[in-house]
């Protein structure tokens, strides 16, 4: 058993509307983080999860969930699974709980305008 107190979790500025909150493990095939958004992210065009697959956990507010053919509303007690290679980007002001495997990299995480 592993438990990361909050206390041990490493803030990450993501962009000017995103804020990270990782909490950090040695374990190479799981991560996770809290992640609020205040606008939208990315703030132009889309993220791209090169690698890992992700699901996301609405447990606050509520928004968008974006591709490049549609908008879809997310709100509390929504769980969105991502896999690897999918663009999309989130819009609204959300906290998200967010778990990727393998392991999230901020290298293989790719912007695409």
């Amino acid at each position: 058993m592993k438990i990361v107190q909050s206390s041990e979790t490493k803030k990450v500025i993501a962009s000017p509307t995103t804020s990270i909150w990782e909490f950090t493990m040695e374990d190479t095939k799981i991560s996770g983080a809290i992640t609020e958004i205040n606008g939208r992210y990315p703030e132009q065009g889309f993220a791209i999860n090169e690698v890992c697959k992700e699901i996301a956990f609405v447990v606050s507010g509520s928004g968008h969930i974006v591709t490049s053919d549609q908008a879809r509303p997310i709100s509390v007690g929504d769980l969105i699974f991502l896999d690897k290679g999918e663009s999309f980007a989130w819009e609204g002001t959300l906290t998200l709980f967010m778990a990727t495997t393998p392991k999230f990299d901020p290298r293989q995480h790719v912007i695409k305008y």
